[in-house]
C-alpha cells in the first residue's frame, strides 16, 4: 500500500517541462569499446588501492554492486531513449547503454576472480538482486531516471578524483589488469557523465525529483556500498576483528577515503553536493583536458595500457528520431 501511495503522489508531480537544450551536435561522439582483460586469479592484488585492505574492499564491494546499478542504468536509458527526439542525444544514449553493458560484463568477470579469493561475491549478489528486484527496479520510471542521473553523478565524481590523482594507479605495479580495469572505467564514466543528466532535464526537469534520486544514490553508494566494503575483511577473515594490524590498516583506509586533503570522498565533498544546486550541470566540472590526456596515454596503439586489451571500438550511428 505504501508503494502504491508513493506512485500516486509521484504521478501528481509535473514531470515534463520544456527547457533550453544544449548543443548536442557540438559534443564529441562517444564510442563503445570492447575489452578482453583475461583476468587471472593468480595475478590479483586485493590490496590494489593504496596498498590497503579496507579501502580496497570499498572498491571491491563497489565492483559487485555496480553491475546491478549498471543494469538499472541500461534498462532506464533504453526506456527513455524512445522519448528523446534529438538524434545526436539519442545516439549518445545508445553509447551510454553500450558502455554500461560492457562495464557490467567486465566487472562480473573481475568479480569471478574475487570469488576465487574468498570474497563474498555470491552473498552480495544475492543481497543486491533483492534490493534491485524488489526495490529500485519497481520504482516509477521518472524516479528511476532521476536515480540514474544521481548514480552517474557519483561515478563522475570518483572518475574525476581518479584522473586528478594519477599516482593512485602508478602505485599498482603488480596487477596490470586490475589497474587497466579501473582506469578504463574512470575514462568512460567521465566520457559519458552528462548523458543521463541531459536526458533527465529534457524529459523531466523537476528539482524535487532530482533530489529524491540523488538521496537514493547517496544512500546506496555512500551507505550500502561502504557497509558492504567494511564487512568484506571480516567475512573473508574473521580474525581481523581482533587483529591490531588490520585496525591499523582501517585507520589509514579511513584517511584514504575520508581525508579532506586528498580522500576519495573527503576531498570531493563539495563536488558531490554541488549536485544540489538548482542550476547544476555535470560539465560545470570540466574534465576535457584530463580526458584528452588519458585517451592519449591509455589508448595509444603502441604504448597504451588499454590498447593491448581492447578488441573492438565503434560509434553508434545517428538515426532520425
Amino acid at each position: 500500500m505504501v508503494a502504491t501511495a508513493v506512485r500516486k503522489s509521484l504521478k501528481k508531480l509535473k514531470f515534463y517541462r520544456e527547457i533550453q537544450l544544449p548543443d548536442f551536435a557540438s559534443k564529441e561522439p562517444i564510442p563503445i569499446r570492447h575489452f578482453n582483460f583475461k583476468f587471472d586469479a593468480k595475478e590479483l592484488n586485493h590490496r590494489f588501492f593504496r596498498n590497503t585492505e579496507l579501502a580496497s574492499a570499498y572498491f571491491e564491494a563497489l565492483s559487485i554492486f555496480l553491475t546491478f546499478g549498471e543494469d538499472l542504468v541500461i534498462e532506464t536509458a533504453r526506456y527513455h531513449r524512445d522519448f528523446v527526439q534529438d538524434p545526436i542525444l539519442k545516439q549518445r544514449v545508445t553509447a551510454l547503454i553500450g558502455q554500461e553493458a560492457i562495464h557490467s560484463k567486465v566487472h562480473n568477470e573481475w568479480n569471478e576472480i574475487l570469488k576465487k579469493h574468498d570474497f563474498p561475491v555470491e552473498f552480495y549478489r544475492f543481497l543486491a538482486k533483492n534490493v534491485f528486484d524488489y526495490g529500485f527496479l519497481k520504482f516509477p520510471q521518472p524516479l528511476k531516471l532521476s536515480l540514474m542521473a544521481g548514480i552517474e553523478h557519483f561515478t563522475a565524481v570518483i572518475a574525476e578524483y581518479a584522473m586528478k590523482h594519477e599516482y593512485i594507479f602508478d602505485e599498482i605495479i603488480d596487477d596490470e589488469k586490475t589497474k587497466a580495469l579501473w582506469q578504463w572505467h574512470m575514462l568512460e564514466e567521465s566520457e559519458h557523465k552528462d548523458i543521463a543528466y541531459d536526458v533527465y532535464q529534457l524529459l523531466n526537469g523537476s528539482y524535487a525529483l532530482r533530489m529524491a534520486g540523488f538521496a537514493l544514490a547517496t544512500f546506496t553508494i555512500i551507505g550500502l556500498v561502504s557497509l558492504g566494503g567494511f564487512l568484506i575483511p571480516f567475512l573473508r577473515k574473521p580474525s581481523n576483528m581482533i587483529s591490531p594490524t588490520f585496525w591499523k590498516d582501517a585507520l589509514y583506509s579511513a584517511k584514504v577515503i575520508f581525508s579532506p586533503k586528498d580522500g576519495v570522498y573527503g576531498s570531493t565533498f563539495q563536488h558531490v553536493f554541488d549536485y544540489m544546486r538548482p542550476d547544476f550541470h555535470p560539465n560545470d566540472h570540466d574534465t576535457s583536458e584530463y580526458l584528452a590526456y588519458y585517451k592519449d596515454k591509455l589508448l595509444n596503439q603502441d604504448t597504451g595500457l588499454l590498447a593491448r586489451y581492447m578488441t573492438k571500438e565503434f560509434f553508434p550511428p545517428i538515426r532520425a528520431a
